[in-house]
């Protein structure tokens, strides 16, 4: 079981291949890396580091020392020499357990650290061979048993804890280099000299031949072992006290008898480090070395170095151990440590494992996808070698399935050995958290802090506490912390991502109790020194593997029972011990026995890709020792097929079989693959490099934020990936620059740097270098592009692009991936708040959340390009387009559900030309949408416009036949393959030399039957209005706002169009309007018409054929009837309402240019929208002709003229136009100006012969103005009524009103003057009468304020009744309008007195009756609504029946009011309703 793992998947068995191998060939590249400078290791190696003298070769310390030397370029010294050993005899004890007979005892050889010497001393003598330098070591002495200090003494301090103890992976041999050339003396100098005795050198050496990587692997069955001369190993005992020496002689007979045995012992039994002394005893390690295999790099080293120990030799002598990025091993050993993808690895230059002949599975419980690789491998490996011996073994093991896996058949397993008991005896104990809620951090916590309370009270010894996780760790620091306030213990963290300094603490014993807090990086192989007492919670960060999703999983789960035995086991070495697990025993029983194996959660892609490779058959049949279930082979296929490795039927295609000889992930070698055709290699190298091991950047809990700083400073602000290149672009300038090994490394430590991972990241880049030159891919001089980065790295991380959600709000995840997750970006990315809409992460895990790490922006368009082969198009909406000439749809496409692009256009036929050959033939050819000079397109399409014309003018929809009648003809005659322009074109050319006319439609074909009865004439295209000939359209589309026949009107012409020649329509339409008005009477006036259709017909007879009448429609409708039925009717009988809508006139207004600027079938409402505009349009035509402005005065102040005109006509473009002349008022002076709109000339004509009068009446106007000083009181009364007070600016407005109120009512009586006599008349005749007219409007204006003036006052007694008062103040306003003196008719303002005077008694009366007051508001405002509606329609348009229903409301008012002030006509509700409604209607 792994925990933490938050770097790169160990399960991967393709990314583990970056181990060397430990053939001849290795040492020759690693000698030839001299050549190349590794922070550039795309170019040759010009200068040398200042730090090194020339002609000296550098000392690289190990990972723990100063120096980065490594990085340089420059290859160190070697960091385990061949051993000189000693001659001296060494005494043998009679203790001692002898060697078999069939291997001699040997004499101890006791190795010493070799000297620096010069580089001429390294250099190999071409004709002396060279060979090990024995000495006498001195005698040996007699081991006893060891005391429980001097246990932990031995196996403390390992190297530091690697990357959440990775498990090493399968290796290829390093690769010769680029040039194919072997390497010269002078390079072997700068290599260094090897690490064991080497054999003797050509000193011309001749170029290697270049052959299949596989050739080895086919031929090594045939070609003979040659055995190195092996070191001796000297006598030795078995550990006193262990379980597993007390049954050695069992075992030795076991491994004599079997090939493979099963061994299961406890933890604490002593089996890993006596298992190899036993193969020895039992005659193994002669014919071939004893392979001891680790799950990790750290166990590997540490149990070698107690061996060793334990044999009295030096490392690397008899016992050595090959892990990654380090060999300590030399051709004379015996026994040799390694981690499993070590082995793995060798077995491609051995596919049969010669060098072995004996093999140690250690840790075998964990199942790991390298050990049950290698388990399945060495199961079919074993029938071709009946000499190797397997052992089998672990704490935890199942030992039934494995027995079961390696037994001839199923009634011959494989022999289990159980080694019982331990050193000391173990208690363990359930204290099982309350509530049972394990998630709950404080309840966790106060668990942890009350047993370590209760195992301090048990006696002394350290204590080792399992937590999940790091953010655990942390917390129960702090909790412990609290709890011992006097700093009594010692409280360590352990954990994976820890810095080598802080690791190295946990190793050393102190003066205080230790408590360390960790993860289950200490749960196997490593033994932490001191633990007497283990707290065990029970739970542990699992990795998986999400089938669904494709994502890595690290989710917080409970331990199986062999995982908590193997916690309990880490606990009574030194003394008896005690566990406590903080869950109950019930808890315990019912958890399955052992752990998931890692291939039953992890991604089998690079497994599937390296066994194909390797021609081991299908995943499906290999003998692993529990299979994986389907879903996760399909769904390893699906990853290669996502990486275009694996073509349909499951074979490895070009790029996969190119992607299988590199030793990375199938993900980072599909990146580098398209670096090298992108040329971004040297950038991708770095950054595969980098995510194939493990993150070089600490970050010290203590100092998180320094720490965050400094990696701030270090990051690439566009991308996390580029951040990666920043960073060795900053290592290589501070090594370049360094003043020393120790001050590089402290610098780099003050940057939060590991120097160790750097060293280790460098070796994976030039493993990786060595590998792509040897495929010949170039490395690119130039720097790549951001995109050129980036497109490489997508290839790899198709299934790990995101998209921001536009809908997630601040607590969702803002980040949609593929197969519909939801994400966040991890917080420590300097990106985590700055990522556009799409992004790439190089990877997707779920903690505690779903996080996206190591992310870039991208664009849809990258990942279109990129992802084509697996990208999901969809189409909708196919249509014709006319402009392309072919059926198109909208094209989406996906990946893996995300939405790389939508809505684009593309061609359709080639996706289903069936579907396309239809639309094609509805829509292009039948609906006339195709732009086609072709013949017989043009002739049916001439047809059918001419019958649909017939039908619109006729509105009878059924005289063209259906379209699917034309679409038959057209399916009958087409040809299948026709789909679009293009094809009809290339069919007709062949189709038509027989017959032309072949798609010809002819009119019968066309028409379901003859349009009798419909002329041109009754349907003309055009109407003249005031000189001007406007266009008719007709459409027939009932609903439609253009259904019937629209008026097209230019602008300039808008107000003058007639209405009442519009209320006629056309000849052909003029029927069935009568008919529908007649049918619009009452039932009593209707039957006299019947039948309606004849009576339609002879009107129109007597009035639709030759000249319109003048007159509105009605009014010669009703002397018609009069006449013709002796019926006598009004207005409002015809109900207009019921009347359907194309029988209205609709007016459409045009602009100069064509465009439409508005459409209604209401003349009123177009004026008051576009009038003024219209006015401004026509004015500038008048003043565009020369005669016209010949015609006009400015500056007049009498009668100059002759005669004003009626008309006057304006010349445009052919057309002559009519505009009405006007007098404008100036103030002082007036002007003749041309109009388009008679209302609005007569307004204006009105104020300016007004202007005219006043000018010519000066004196007596003076004399007026004098005499009107007595309404100085009635403009004081007036301000207490706002509503009248705000026509009047000063006392000299209201006497001008005045003035200019009596001129209304003398001057400007109807008729008005049209020519000079008539003005001369009238101004003679109203000198007279003037003064009188003004001082009786004065003394009318005078009653009326006397009254008006206690409205204010009663309204102030209800000012708790606001519907009252809103509705008198509302009533005012209505009736004193801006100007009422003078706009106001004489015959409505005599009424005015009466309406002040019923407003007054309403108001005297509310009291008696509000109820009875309020139910009659409401019926006024029943009528009043609609009223001041359609007067808002009209903006500011008068309408004289609407002016008239005004004082007709005012009338209705006093009726209801003030009912004994009587009215001049009769009124009521009910009255002015069907008035209403003939206005409305």
């Amino acid at each position: 079981m792994k925990l933490e793992n938050t770097g790169k998947s160990l399960s991967d068995l393709a990314s583990l291949l970056t181990e060397r191998s430990s053939s001849g060939k290795e040492k020759e590249n690693e000698a030839g890396k001299a050549d190349f400078d590794p922070l550039h290791p795309f170019k040759a190696k010009k200068k040398r580091s200042a730090a090194v003298p020339a002609g000296a070769k550098p000392f690289f310390p190990k990972e723990g020392a100063s120096g980065f030397g490594a990085l340089a370029g420059l290859r160190a010294e070697p960091e385990t020499a061949a051993p000189s050993v000693s001659r001296k005899t060494e005494k043998k004890a009679s203790s001692l357990y002898k060697t078999p007979a069939s291997r001699p005892a040997v004499k101890t050889a006791r190795t010493e650290p070799v000297k620096p010497v010069s580089p001429a001393a390294c250099e190999v003598k071409p004709n002396r061979p060279e060979g090990p330098r024995l000495q006498t070591a001195p005698a040996a002495r007699k081991p006893s048993v060891p005391r429980p200090d001097q246990t932990v003494r031995t196996e403390q301090s390992p190297a530091p804890i690697q990357k959440e103890e990775p498990r090493e992976g399968i290796r290829f041999p390093k690769l010769k280099n680029a040039q194919g050339k072997s390497q010269t003396a002078s390079q072997k100098k700068e290599a260094g000299k090897p690490s064991h005795p080497e054999p003797k050198q050509d000193s011309h050496p001749k170029k290697p031949k270049q052959h299949h990587r596989h050739a080895d692997r086919r031929t090594d069955a045939a070609r003979p072992v040659q055995m190195p001369v092996r070191n001796p190993v000297p006598p030795f005992e078995l550990m006193e006290g262990l379980p597993v020496s007390a049954r050695a002689d069992e075992i030795i007979k076991a491994i004599r008898e079997n090939q493979v045995v099963i061994v299961a012992g406890e933890t604490g039994s002593g089996k890993t480090t006596q298992l190899p002394k036993l193969c020895m005893m039992a005659g193994r390690g002669t014919a071939g070395l004893i392979g001891h295999t680790q799950p990790r790099r750290i166990a590997a080293s540490s149990v070698a170095k107690r061996i060793a120990e334990e044999l009295h030799t030096e490392l690397g002598t008899v016992v050595g151990y090959k892990v990654r990025f380090s060999d300590h091993t030399t051709s004379g050993i015996t026994v040799k440590l390694m981690t499993d993808g070590i082995l793995l690895a060798e077995t491609q230059t051995d596919p049969q494992l010669r060098a072995y002949d004996t093999l140690i599975i250690d840790e075998a419980h964990e199942r790991s996808i390298n050990i049950d690789f290698l388990l399945g491998y060495l199961k079919r490996l074993l029938a071709k070698r009946r000499d190797l011996k397997v052992i089998i073994t672990s704490a935890t093991i199942d030992t039934e399935r494995f027995a079961k896996h390696f037994g001839r058949d199923e009634d011959h397993p494989a022999p289990i050995i159980q080694v019982s008991g331990r050193t000391y005896p173990v208690e363990v104990r359930y204290r099982a958290i309350e509530d049972d809620d394990s998630n709950d951090d404080k309840t966790l916590m106060g668990a942890i802090s009350d047993a370590v309370d209760e195992l301090e009270m048990a006696g002394r010894g350290d204590i080792l506490v399992f937590l999940p996780g790091e953010r655990e760790i942390r917390e129960a620091a702090e909790t412990l912390r609290k709890n011992d306030p006097q700093n009594r213990v010692d409280i360590l963290p352990l954990y994976a991502r820890l810095p080598a300094e802080q690791q190295e603490r946990v190793f050393k014993s102190g003066g205080k109790r230790r408590i360390v807090l960790a993860t289950n990086v200490a749960e196997t192989s490593i033994t932490v020194p001191g633990i007497r007492y283990v707290v065990d919670t029970g739970l542990a960060r699992v990795k998986r593997y999400s089938y669904r999703n494709k994502v890595e999983q690290l989710l917080i789960e409970p331990i199986s029972q062999a995982a908590a035995n193997q916690r309990s086991g880490r606990c009574g070495r030194v003394a008896d011990g005690i566990c406590i697990r903080l869950y109950s025993e019930t808890d315990f029983a019912r958890r399955p026995a052992y752990t998931d194996p890692e291939i039953m959660r992890s991604n089998l892609a690079a497994v599937i890709l390296r066994m194909k490779s390797l021609g081991l058959g299908d995943v499906k049949d290999f003998p692993f020792v529990q299979a994986p279930p389907a879903r996760a082979i399909s769904d390893g296929y699906a990853i290669l097929s996502e990486l275009n490795c694996v073509d349909d039927r499951g074979g490895l295609t070009k790029i996969g079989r190119t992607l299988s000889q590199l030793p990375v992930d199938p993900k980072l070698s599909r990146m580098l693959l398209a670096a090298s055709e992108n040329d971004a290699l040297a950038e991708v190298l770095i950054i595969a490099a980098g995510l194939s091991v493990q993150d070089p950047r600490e970050r010290p809990p203590e100092q998180a934020a320094a720490a965050d700083e400094a990696h701030r400073k270090l990051s690439d602000a566009k991308s996390d990936f580029l951040s990666y290149v920043k960073l060795w672009n900053y290592v290589e300038k501070a090594y370049r620059d360094k003043e020393s090994n120790r001050r590089f490394q402290d610098q780099m430590k003050r940057q939060f740097l590991s120097p160790r991972r750097l060293h280790e990241w460098h070796d994976v880049v030039n493993q990786l270098l060595d590998m792509v030159k040897g495929l010949g891919w170039r490395i690119n001089t130039a720097p790549a592009t951001f995109e050129q980065v980036h497109c490489s790295l997508l290839t790899g991380l198709l299934g790990s692009v995101g998209m921001r959600r536009v809908d997630a709000d601040f607590r969702a995840p803002p980040y949609m991936g593929a197969r519909g997750i939801r994400f966040w970006i991890w917080p420590g990315s300097p990106r985590a708040k700055k990522c556009g809409p799409w992004i790439v992460a190089a990877e997707i895990v779920e903690t505690s959340r779903l996080f996206a790490r190591c992310v870039a922006d991208v664009t849809p368009e990258w990942i279109e390009r990129i992802g084509a082969h697996l990208i999901k198009k969809s189409w909708t909406e196919p249509h014709w387009e006319k402009k392309r000439g072919e059926v198109v749809a909208l094209e989406k496409g996906t990946l893996y559900g995300l939405p790389v692009y939508g809505s684009r256009t593309v061609s359709y036929a080639k996706h289903d030309p069936k579907l396309s050959r239809e639309i094609f033939i509805r829509e292009a050819l039948v609906e006339g949408e195709f732009e086609s000079q072709a013949p017989f397109f043009q002739h049916n399409q001439t047809l059918i416009h001419e019958i649909r014309d017939l039908e619109q003018k006729s509105r009878r929809p059924d005289v063209l036949v259906d379209d699917e009648d034309i679409f038959a003809f057209y399916d009958e005659k087409l040809g299948d393959e026709v789909c679009d322009a293009a094809s009809l074109e290339a069919w007709r050319k062949e189709a038509e030399a027989d017959n032309p006319k072949l798609l010809w439609l002819s009119r019968d074909d066309l028409m379901r039957h003859s349009a009798q009865g419909i002329t041109l004439d009754m349907y003309p295209k055009t109407i003249t209005m005031a000189g001007i000939s406007m266009a008719l359209n007709y459409y027939f589309d009932p609903g439609s706002p253009r259904d019937g026949v629209t008026l097209v009107v230019p602008l300039f012409a808008l107000n003058q169009v007639d209405e009442r020649r519009c209320e006629w329509l056309v000849p052909g339409m003029l029927k069935e309007k009568i008919r529908a008005l007649v049918k619009s009477l009452p039932p009593r006036l209707r039957r006299n018409c019947i039948p309606i259709p004849e009576y339609a017909e002879g009107f129109f007879e007597r009035y639709g054929i030759g000249e319109v009448p003048e007159e509105h429609l009605l009014d010669v409708l009703i002397r018609d009837l009069r006449e013709e039925k002796s019926m006598i009717c009004e207005q409002r009988d015809f109900k207009l309402e019921q009347l359907a809508p194309h029988l209205f006139m609709n007016y459409k207004v045009i602009d100069e240019h064509g465009r439409q600027l508005d459409m209604d079938r209401s003349l009123a409402k177009l004026r008051s929208n576009l009038g003024a505009k219209a006015r401004e349009t026509f004015q500038g035509l008048a003043d565009h002709d020369a005669k016209v402005v010949d015609e006009l005065e400015d500056s007049i102040t009498t009668w100059s003229f002759d005669e004003l005109p009626e008309l006057m006509e304006i010349h445009r473009k052919g057309q002559t136009l009519i505009g009405i002349p006007a007098l404008v008022d100036h103030g002082d002076t007036v002007s003749l100006e041309v109009f388009d709109d008679p209302q609005k000339a007569a307004s204006v004509h009105r104020a300016g012969l007004r202007r005219l009068f006043r000018i010519q009446l000066r004196e007596q106007v003076r004399f007026i103005d004098k005499n009107l000083r007595s309404l100085q009181s009635a403009l004081m009364q007036s301000a207490a009524v706002p509503q009248i007070s705000r026509s009047f600016d000063n006392f000299e407005d209201l006497k001008t009103q005045v003035i200019d109120g009596a001129l209304e009512r003398t001057a400007l009586a109807d008729p008005l003057p049209k020519n000079r006599q008539d003005f001369y008349s009238r101004l003679e005749d109203t000198k007279g009468r003037l003064s009188l007219v003004a001082q009786d409007l004065a003394r009318t204006f005078e009653d009326l304020m006397r009254e008006a003036v206690r409205i204010p006052k009663l309204l102030n007694g209800y000012k708790g009744q606001k519907e009252l008062r809103e509705d008198v103040e509302e009533q005012l306003g209505q009736l004193f309008p801006k100007h009422f003196l003078v706009t106001v008719p004489a015959k409505a303002f005599s009424n005015y007195p009466r309406y002040v005077a019923a407003i007054v008694m309403r108001l005297e009366k509310f009291r008696d009756s509000p109820a009875r007051d309020a139910e009659k508001t409401s019926e006024i405002h029943q009528l009043e609504v609609p009223y001041f509606r359609r007067v808002a329609e009209l903006r500011g348009q008068k309408e004289p029946r609407l002016e008239e229903f005004f004082w007709q409301l005012q009338e209705l008012r006093v009726s209801l009011f003030a009912q004994q002030l009587r009215t001049p006509i009769p009124v009521s509700v009910k009255r002015l309703q069907k008035i209403w409604n003939s206005i409305k209607y």
